[in-house]
């Protein structure tokens, strides 16, 4: 019951909220306090919460009288409110990242001289090279520096490194086909072609476009 004597101590005076009287001691002004705090954030948290029966579960914990419904029943309802909680506040923070992500590309799009490969993914074109383009299931020869949108560095290669092209991301398998040796690029990823609704650890958030500039140095069967 600890759980829910300990919110019980800070719900009982939300009854003062509908009928406010006048205080008369600190005691009183710190319960009103106390109730009208917790009223506002409940009017946010739980806009359709039934007061009455609030309150008849506050009194009956506070008093410590028999409890209409049994604890394994409170306990179910309290894990499921708080599971729908949790997803509604995720769906929210998924929805502001998405914007975020549709704005930056937005702005990348708009850029001069950048042109947009297939799934959306923007290249600028940093200096032109004339060998040959890698085989989608070769290797190539980069060297690279990895940002996030606010140019956070979270990757790069000082030395030239050799990767498989089916082994990378989607981005660089669309963009470094199209290549030429001794090329190099500024790729801008959507997260739908980088980490996607995973994200990368604490490295890269989920719903986080990459920049890339790549330098294509070799290219191997």
């Amino acid at each position: 019951m600890s759980r829910h004597l300990v919110l019980a101590l800070f719900l009982w005076p939300a009854a003062l909220i509908a009928a406010p009287a006048q205080p008369t001691t600190d005691d009183h002004d710190l319960a009103y306090s106390l109730g009208a705090s917790l009223g506002e954030r409940l009017r946010t948290q739980v806009p359709d919460l039934q007061l009455d029966a609030l309150l008849e579960g506050l009194r009956q914990a506070y008093q410590n009288k028999p409890l209409a419904l049994s604890e394994a029943r409170m306990a179910a309802l309290l894990s499921e409110h708080e599971a729908r909680a949790n997803e509604a506040a995720l769906h929210a923070q998924s929805e502001q990242m998405l914007s975020a992500e549709k704005r930056f590309m937005a702005t990348e799009r708009s850029r001069a001289g950048v042109r947009e490969l297939a799934a959306g993914i923007l290249v600028s074109e940093l200096s032109k090279g004339s060998g040959a383009k890698p085989n989608a299931k070769g290797k190539v020869q980069v060297r690279y520096v990895g940002m996030l949108p606010d140019g956070t560095v979270f990757d790069q290669s000082q030395q030239p490194q050799w990767f498989n092209l089916d082994s990378v991301i989607e981005g660089w398998q669309v963009a470094l086909p199209e290549m030429a040796t001794g090329s190099k690029w500024r790729l801008v990823i959507p997260s739908a072609q980088a980490y996607g609704a995973e994200g990368a650890g604490d490295l890269i958030a989920p719903y986080t476009p990459l920049v890339f500039e790549i330098e294509l140095l070799g290219v191997a069967d």
